[in-house]
Parts: structure tokens; C-alpha cells; sequence
């Protein structure tokens, strides 16, 4: 008995031992290293980085098709969504450049079915194959394909020259390449309206923005000025109210102005309205001003 139990004991140890040296050398030791993994397969901050770099791409060089394709490797349920998510995160943190390339990024996705699609020209020959030569290029005429087209007989006599048109068969030009369009449209002031509530904070301007198809825009920056300074904030810092609202306190008998630094309409004259509750107390209204992409 004591002898299968001291078996039974080497045996547990050996194993426990064994088990213990082979995941100290799989984990520590020669971990495997995982290459050639998909973007889908990234954490969520490195899938932010992705984006980041894919934004930044698209704000150096245009090229809006390039950028879709490497977003499609993320496998986002919604990208325009997942865009607009990691600007707020961006704002958030102080990133307003890196919330303005991705902003842009997201509002060209939108604006995509806007404007046609450019014109590819076709694949070009490789010069080292031989073998791979462009069907579709004209080449250039020989000396017998020229055409000789005579103004008239004219009788030659000294001291004058024939007068002659010479007609090249010269090959048809090949249509350029359409330049990209630039991502979105300037922004209208679709709406301005006083609002006294007594339940809001006094001098309050609310601000909303949409795009083209009705829906509310995150990271859109908002530049608010008045006779003795300035100030710069973005929507979407508020998402419970809307992922394109933004909001600032107005100073009273000051005159305001509002517009988008994407490029907008300015709303102007924006002074405070003085409101009265329903006893007769005089308070301070605000503004509600409405963006949008037409």
C-alpha cells in the first residue's frame, strides 16, 4: 500500500514537473510568434492605430478607394461608425489633428455615393516581358502611312515652290485621369431659432450637424467669435444628445458669431435674448442653430 502510494505521489510530481518545464519553454522560453495575422485579429487600441494611419494616408494623398479597401481589413460591423467613435475618443484625448484626418476620412465614406466614380486608365505594359505589350496604344506612323494632300497643280516655274499640306495619321490622345473630389461639401445654416426655456442655462447656444443624409456628425469643430475673443470646440462630447451637438454659454448684450471650420455659412447678430418666465421674471434665452451638408 505505501509503495503504490509513493508511486502514485513520483508520478503526480513528474507529471506537475514535466507540465511546468514545457510551458515555461513554449511561453518564455521559444514563444511562438504569430505573423502573417489579419487586421481583424488586432486589439482595439491597435485597430485605432490602424485607423489613425489609414486616415492620415487618405489626408496626404486623396486616394478615397485605397482607403476603403484597408478599412475593409478591420471587418467592421459599420467603419463610418467606427470612424466617428474613435474621433470623439481622439477629441477626447487632445488629438485634434489625428480627429480631424479621421473626421474627414468618415465624411468622404458619406459623401462616396455623391460623385462618380473616377476614371481608371488601363494596366500599363512591363518593359522587362516582351511578350506583355499593350494592345490598345497607336503606334506611330512610318514614313509611307503619311498623307500628301496638294492645295493645287500649280506650274512650276523658277524662283517658286509648291505649296503642299502634309496630313500626320498622329494617334488619338488618351483621356486623362479625373482628379478626386475633395471629401464633403461646405455646410448651410439650415436653421436659426431663439429659444426661451427657463429650465436651460442662461445664454445657452446649442448647436447641431448633419450631413447630407440626415445624420449627426461627430469631431466637427465649431469656431464661435464676439467683438473681444474667440473660442474652438467639437461636437459629440455630448453623445447622449446627439453625436453632432455642441453647445456654449453666451455672453450676455454680446454679439456672436457661429460657423464651421470645414467650411459654412456664418450665422451672425447672435446677442442673448432676453426672455420672461410665466410669473414675469426676466431671464437670459439662447439659440439653437442647425448645420447641414446640402
Amino acid at each position: 500500500m505505501k509503495r503504490s502510494l509513493w508511486l502514485f505521489l513520483t508520478l503526480l510530481c513528474a507529471l506537475s514537473l514535466g507540465t511546468g518545464v514545457g510551458l515555461s519553454y513554449a511561453w518564455v522560453v521559444s514563444p511562438r510568434s504569430l505573423t502573417d495575422s489579419q487586421p481583424a485579429a488586432l486589439r482595439s487600441d491597435f485597430k485605432d492605430q490602424f485607423r489613425a494611419v489609414i486616415a492620415a494616408s487618405y489626408a496626404a494623398t486623396g486616394n478615397l478607394p485605397r482607403a476603403q479597401a484597408r478599412l475593409t481589413l478591420l471587418e467592421d460591423s459599420n467603419p463610418i461608425e467606427a470612424l466617428n467613435a474613435q474621433a470623439q475618443r481622439a477629441i477626447a484625448v487632445g488629438e485634434f489633428l489625428q480627429a480631424d484626418q479621421i473626421t474627414a476620412l468618415a465624411l468622404a465614406l458619406e459623401n462616396e455615393a455623391d460623385f462618380p466614380a473616377p476614371f481608371s486608365l488601363p494596366p500599363t505594359s512591363d518593359a522587362s516581358s516582351p511578350g506583355n505589350i499593350d494592345s490598345t496604344v497607336t503606334p506611330f506612323p512610318s514614313p509611307d502611312a503619311l498623307s500628301f494632300v496638294f492645295t493645287g497643280t500649280p506650274e512650276i516655274v523658277a524662283g517658286q515652290t509648291i505649296e503642299a499640306t502634309v496630313i500626320l495619321n498622329t494617334p488619338t490622345p488618351r483621356p486623362t485621369r479625373t482628379p478626386m473630389p475633395t471629401y464633403g461639401a461646405p455646410f448651410r445654416l439650415v436653421s436659426q431659432e431663439a429659444v426661451c426655456n427657463p429650465n436651460l442655462p442662461d445664454g445657452l447656444l446649442q448647436i447641431v450637424v448633419y450631413n447630407s443624409s440626415r445624420r449627426q456628425l461627430a469631431g466637427v469643430k465649431v469656431i464661435i467669435t464676439w467683438d473681444t475673443g474667440g473660442e474652438e470646440f467639437f461636437t459629440g462630447f455630448k453623445p447622449e444628445l446627439g453625436n453632432g451637438y455642441a453647445d456654449f454659454l453666451m455672453l450676455p448684450d454680446t454679439s456672436h458669431a457661429v460657423q464651421l471650420a470645414l467650411g459654412s455659412e456664418i450665422a451672425v447678430n447672435l446677442v442673448p435674448p432676453v426672455c420672461q418666465t410665466p410669473g414675469g421674471d426676466p431671464y437670459l434665452g439662447g439659440y439653437k442653430l442647425t448645420f447641414q451638408q446640402p
